[in-house]
């Protein structure tokens, strides 16, 4: 997961998450990765259309957008 998170902020790819907010709510979004650290990924989130931060631990899952 790491892996394409780096590959994806490195070559500024849209990808898709799997995200489980604080109540639990899941989400599918697409992302652009802007920066990374242990914890947390800060993005331009698609579907919000806004600048988000996400918790590292509340990423489910990781993909290649759909074209």
């Amino acid at each position: 997961m790491n892996n394409l998170l780096k590959r994806a902020c490195n070559h500024k790819t849209p990808i898709q998450i799997i995200y489980i907010d604080s109540q639990n709510h899941l989400s599918q979004r697409t992302i652009k990765v802007l920066a990374i650290t242990n914890t947390f990924i800060k993005a331009y989130c698609y579907s919000k259309r806004q600048f988000r931060t996400f918790k590292m631990e509340n990423i489910l899952s990781v993909g290649k957008k759909a074209v």
